[in-house]
């Protein structure tokens, strides 16, 4: 289903009619290529063009389209007219070259290299000869035969050839494209690409050429950065009935083509159809062109820096279709696809993958904001990103504590409609209790899990609103409210301080709340006894309101377990945002 819904989307961009968005032809593929040795017809080095733009604190290299790279195993195997600095121009990979040294296999290393050198030529040797007969072909040769080292002398970009071994091509003077782009070699390309029928492709259900090796599959984070694969066998135990590495999943080479074409477009670096969270890839894609192609990344990543409003706009946007029935571009009914990829050593795991019609996607993505909605201090943002809701709940809020498998399970749940992870939760909760504090994002994932796992359940219990519920009278809630409102009452009573009771007492009050109350409760007379009369009977009218949705037989209850904890915590930071959204008389109140 996977392969069967990539093949289909790049027949979709191969039709697309703007010309720039068409993925490549069957036999070719989208390179980055950091520099282009320009060569006259007679094969004499011009120029070396560095092609690399600063991005960020790394030089990125123009992408061209080249014919399909060989799957190189760990023998010698060359791509045609593109390669790196080895096979191309012989010249050393230092670290290899020092690592030879170091063991004593220098000479293997040089012979090893020359044996590149050659594979190179020959695979350009290989084409038909009209194909030879071709210009740049003539001049590449030319240029191979003729190369020495005073061949590359005197360029300013052979030092960085020679120190990072990267991808180098031709192009012949006077032309725009490469020589590897020139009609004669895009024909014979593809040609040599169709061989002839030995099987049936799992994905057209036609005879096919099987592929043996499939293309890697680059992008997925912290996969290995030579690429990996979905599908691949390498080892006996993975054999069946008699069938071999690509015979055991038989997909012609047009559709592996296709399908890791699609795949590799998506998880590219400038894509606008990928997400990363936490060590999960996701990417999306519709069976036609759609809004939702475009927005999911503002819709769940963080907005830039330049633009703070855009993934509030796009949640408007998406409120606003699931009201209206339609979308600018694409229909409700479209079946959109999204697929979660994950490391694990050269292969790819499948996360999750989740098939949906645009309609379902949209209310199940809005039924995630409205459950991680909450009040918030005015300079939070309106919307908690993925991003931020996951590192909300990791240790110091770095993106490096979040569980691995915490984003994937999280995007799962909210695109599957699903609960969500009881570890969201967990983390949630003791993270209050470790900081001894409820924060914005903390609070919204407690709300949003215990919420889900209400209406999941079919639990009598009364969901979680946003703001705060004075009729919610659970008792961990309650608790929590209480506590919050004895705080509130040390801080009118001692302006300034440096530590309230909440530094002292919340991991207790939290989770065994009979150790504590007692004492706080007392303290509390004593604080409100120093408070202006108007303002001591509002916090005691308070302190009666919550009070009175207690059970006095049970109250204070010994210990609270995990969920009541959650509740309690969320009662705590709404009762605490009460406090300060609440329009007052005197400005004496400020955001937490």
């Amino acid at each position: 289903m996977i392969l069967q819904a990539l093949d289909a989307y790049y027949r979709r961009k191969q039709a697309d009619p703007d010309p720039a968005k068409r993925l490549p032809a069957f036999g070719l593929e989208d390179k980055e290529i950091p520099f282009v040795l320009e060569i006259d017809a007679d094969g004499k080095l011009l120029n070396i063009a560095d092609t690399r733009s600063d991005d960020g604190k790394k030089k990125i290299g123009q992408r061209f389209l080249v014919p399909q790279g060989a799957k190189k195993t760990s023998g010698v195997m060359a791509n045609l007219l593109w390669d790196n600095a080895e096979y191309v121009l012989g010249i050393p990979d230092a670290k290899k070259l020092e690592k030879s040294r170091a063991e004593n296999k220098e000479a293997d290393y040089l012979a090893r290299l020359l044996t590149m050198r050659q594979k190179f030529r020959e695979v350009i040797t290989d084409l038909p000869d009209t194909v030879q007969a071709d210009d740049g072909i003539r001049a590449v040769l030319a240029f191979l035969d003729g190369l020495t080292p005073e061949t590359l002398a005197g360029f300013a970009a052979l030092a960085d050839i020679e120190a990072g071994n990267p991808i180098l091509s031709f192009r012949l003077h006077g032309d725009l494209g490469l020589v590897c782009q020139r009609p004669a070699v895009v024909v014979a390309t593809a040609v040599q690409n169709e061989d002839a029928p030995d099987g049936v492709c799992l994905v057209s259900g036609q005879p096919a050429a099987i592929e043996r090796l499939h293309p890697a599959i680059k992008g997925v984070w912290d996969a290995q950065t030579s690429g990996a694969n979905i599908v691949s066998f390498n080892l006996d135990a993975f054999n069946s009935y008699g069938k071999a590495q690509g015979a055991n999943a038989p997909l012609g080479q047009a559709a592996v083509f296709a399908y890791t074409t699609a795949l590799n477009h998506l998880l590219a670096r400038d894509s606008r159809q990928r997400i990363q969270v936490g060590d999960t890839s996701t990417v999306f894609w519709a069976e036609e062109a759609h809004d939702l192609e475009n927005t999911m990344v503002d819709l769940f990543g963080d907005p830039p820096k330049d633009n703070p409003d855009k993934n509030t706009d796009a949640i408007k946007a998406l409120y606003a279709a699931i009201a209206s029935g339609q979308f600018s571009v694409g229909g409700m009914d479209t079946r959109f696809h999204v697929l979660g990829l994950a490391p694990n050593a050269a292969r790819i795991s499948i996360r999750f993958w989740e098939t949906a019609t645009a309609a379902d996607l949209a209310k199940r993505i809005a039924q995630h904001f409205d459950d991680i909605t909450i009040t918030h201090a005015p300079h939070d943002p309106t919307h908690l990103s993925l991003f931020r809701l996951l590192t909300g709940v990791a240790l110091l809020n770095k993106a490096d504590n979040i569980p691995p498998n915490l984003g994937g399970e999280v995007l799962r749940a909210i695109l599957e409609g699903l609960p969500y992870p009881a570890t969201l939760l967990n983390l949630a909760v003791a993270r209050c209790r470790a900081e001894q504090k409820p924060t914005y994002a903390r609070a919204a994932a407690i709300k949003a899990s215990l919420n889900r796992f209400i209406r999941f359940r079919n639990s009598p219990e009364k969901e979680f609103t946003a703001m705060l519920d004075p009729s919610n009278t659970n008792p961990a809630y309650r608790l929590g409210r209480l506590f919050a409102a004895l705080e509130k009452i040390q801080e009118d009573a001692s302006p300034g301080l440096n530590a309230t009771i909440r530094d002292r007492y919340y991991g207790a009050a939290s989770s065994t709340p009979a150790a504590v109350f007692p004492t706080l409760l007392r303290l509390s007379k004593h604080h409100l006894g120093k408070l202006p009369p108007g303002l001591a009977i509002t916090r005691e009218r308070l302190i009666g309101e919550v009070m009175d949705g207690f059970d006095a037989a049970t109250f204070p209850p010994r210990i609270l377990p995990l969920p009541d904890q959650a509740r309690f915590a969320l009662g705590y930071y709404q009762q605490r945002q009460a406090f300060f959204t609440k329009s007052e008389s005197k400005p004496q109140e400020q955001t937490p």
